[in-house]
């Protein structure tokens, strides 16, 4: 609604008008896809505003413009920009005292919009004028999106009924229609229920308060009955229909699966048998073949038998000698008849043998041909597994690879979260180094300054004190060169010494600068002052010192803090690593198991394919047949009609002839 209320104001500024602030507050106040103006004073400029603004408005499914005194201007700019409008399924303009522009503005909106299901217009005047309402209900009859319309007390009479009736007649999406406390009268009663007939749709129909018979009411209340009654079991119609057309699509793919499935097994019984046959064949072949080799030898050895009978012709001179010869070859002739019939009966022994054997071996086959089924079954049911497998795989990738960014993100975390605090940890010790060195820096400056200050005083003090110890005795003259051995000492002291901390020097050298007479115990008091600064010295340089190695600490924890960081950093990037390489071997994996799934879809889609095939022949093939049963049916019928016009004319010939016979004459009347 956001991007609502600045579009609003921006089309109104652009229009050279100021957003209301009214409108502005309920935008802010509506909920998503509502749009609540109710009892709000629109001016023509809002109007305007929002009618370029509905045009374009794709969140919007509500639009309330109850009593908002829209004048006809600003009505006929708002229903010209939802003219176009596709979102919008409920407009309620309740009280806008809408009169001839707003009716034609309705009608343009309702011959237009093909959105707009409900559309309430209770408390306005569509009623007085007559040819702006007979156009509304033009649009009406033309309007195949609406179902629901509010015409309350709209000063409808028993024209704008009857203009109503002829809308009715026409319409086919209406189901309720509210027409109560107008002045429809008896007249308007009448039309409205002689249009119910031909309407279909309506089920709801009310007319109160509009001084109409009780009689009409009761026909009008049966006729919504009537068309609810129908609507209910045009639904019911309908859903069966649907549970049909489901248990309808079932029922096709069961038994194209039956079919595919019976198909698959004939095929296969036809491989089994076109292989069985070629074995047989070849097995045929070879038996054949050893069956000429045994032709040959057999005609081989009459040959033999043809040459030993010319031998025999030949050799006639010598029978008798050779007498004993030719019995014997006649006995091994007979031998060897035998034992060809003996072989010859040892084959074919042999060959029923092989012929029951290739009988066993045909059952074999059929046998493996179920057990090879059985496998193919077997192999369906492990795609599917491997297809729930494959599944879970995936699952598993998403949620390890979840699993895994969030252990980088929170060792990310964790990381940061260690170098701020080591970062912090740093600028607090820089932070109290830099302040120690700077406190120690002023008060260097500031000691300094006060020693060039009492150095001064020292000076002039030292000059006073030579003057008097020039009219002292020898003994002021030693101890003023002692003094001022002592105050060149202190003076190299001081300048060494300018880097540290000096607050009891200024104590010592006032004391000094106080007692210019007693030299000896200035001199004195400025050598314990020397001895205090110099211990002070080398505490303040002790104390630098462990400042010193608190640092190097510090910065040693830190760079282990650091090495451990890195450590821990290289640890989950290599166990990154092997999980990503995990990931890729089931990655690679599961792409196999794709490549197989997708070529096992593939000869699916060919199996199915050639399916369809059959199936479109068999459909056709059965449609055939259904053409020859109907020419079949026909035909018997003409049969059986020709037989009973035989059978009447049979009758009609037979009573014709009993009727002129002598013996009726004969016959006594009854």
């Amino acid at each position: 609604m956001e991007e609502f209320r600045r579009t609003y104001s921006r089309l109104c500024k652009e229009s050279g008008a100021e957003p209301q602030e009214t409108v502005l507050q309920q935008m802010h106040q509506l909920p998503q896809g509502r749009l609540d103006l109710a009892t709000q004073s629109l001016t023509v400029d809002t109007c305007r505003a929002l009618g370029k603004l509905l045009q374009k408005e794709a969140l919007l499914t509500e639009l309330i413009l109850s009593d908002c005194m829209l004048s006809e201007e600003g009505a006929v700019l708002l229903l010209q920009g939802l003219c176009v409008n596709t979102i919008v399924r409920f407009l309620d303009l309740k009280g806008n005292n809408l009169r001839a522009s707003g009716a034609e503005a309705l009608a343009k909106l309702l011959r237009q919009n093909k959105s707009i299901q409900s559309l309430t217009l209770e408390w306005n005047s569509l009623g007085t004028w007559e040819e702006a309402f007979a156009a509304f209900c033009g649009a009406l009859a033309a309007n195949g999106a609406l179902r629901q319309l509010d015409l309350r007390n709209n000063q409808i009479t028993h024209k704008g009924a009857e203009e109503l009736a002829l809308a009715l007649k026409s319409n086919t999406s209406l189901q309720q229609l509210d027409l109560r406390w107008n002045h429809i009268g008896l007249l308007g009663g009448r039309a409205l229920v002689n249009c119910l007939p031909s309407n279909r749709t309506l089920w709801k129909l009310e007319l109160a308060g509009n001084s109409i018979p009780g009689d009409i009411l009761r026909a009008v209340e049966q006729a919504m009955d009537h068309n609810q009654d129908r609507q209910t079991a045009f639904r019911e119609s309908q859903a069966r229909a649907h549970v049909l057309s489901k248990e309808v699509r079932h029922l096709r793919e069961e038994k194209s699966k039956q079919f595919l499935d019976l198909m698959e097994t004939i095929d296969r019984q036809r491989e089994e048998m076109v292989r069985s046959s070629k074995a047989s064949a070849a097995r045929v072949g070879q038996l054949q073949e050893a069956l000429n080799e045994r032709h040959s030898i057999i005609n081989a050895l009459k040959a033999k038998l043809q040459m030993a009978e010319a031998a025999l012709a030949l050799s006639e001179q010598k029978a008798q000698d050779l007498g004993e010869l030719l019995a014997t070859a006649e006995q091994e002739q007979r031998s060897l008849a035998q034992r060809q019939a003996k072989e010859h009966r040892l084959e074919q022994q042999e060959a029923a043998e092989r012929e029951s054997k290739l009988l066993r071996d045909l059952s074999a086959a059929s046998e493996k041909n179920l057990l090879l089924q059985n496998q193919v079954d077997e192999l369906e049911r492990k795609v599917k597994s491997q297809q729930d497998q494959l599944f879970l795989t995936r699952q598993e990738l998403t949620s390890t690879a979840a699993e895994l960014k969030m252990r980088a993100v929170q060792a990310e975390e964790r990381l940061e979260l260690e170098k701020k605090r080591s970062r912090q940890s740093l600028e607090d010790a820089e932070h109290l180094r830099f302040k120690e060195v700077e406190h120690m820096t002023r008060h260097l400056e500031e000691s300094e300054r006060a020693m060039q200050e009492r150095v001064q005083r020292l000076e002039a003090a030292r000059l006073s004190l030579e003057e008097e110890l020039s009219r002292a005795k020898a003994a002021a003259l030693s101890e003023r060169s002692q003094a001022e051995e002592e105050l060149i000492k202190a003076k190299n002291q001081v300048r060494l010494e300018e880097q540290q901390h000096l607050a009891h020097l200024e104590e010592k050298l006032r004391l000094l600068a106080q007692a210019r007479d007693e030299a000896q115990s200035a001199c004195l008091q400025q050598k314990q002052v020397v001895a205090d600064a110099q211990a002070r010295a080398s505490q303040f340089g002790r104390q630098v010192e462990s400042l010193r190695r608190r640092l190097e600490e510090l910065q040693q924890e830190l760079s282990n803090k650091d090495q451990e960081k890195v450590a821990e950093v290289t640890r989950v990037r290599l166990e990154l690593q092997e999980q990503n390489g995990r990931l890729q071997a089931e990655l690679t994996a599961q792409e196999a198991l794709k490549e197989k799934a997708a070529a096992l879809e593939r000869q699916l889609k060919v199996i199915a394919s050639d399916h369809r095939e059959a199936l479109l022949d068999r459909e056709s093939e059965n449609a055939s047949l259904r053409e020859k049963l109907r020419l079949k049916q026909a035909e018997i019928a003409r049969i059986r009609d020709e037989e009973a016009q035989r059978a009447s004319f049979l009758q009609n010939a037979v009573l014709a002839y009993v009727q002129g016979s002598p013996l009726r004459t004969l016959s006594p009347q009854k």
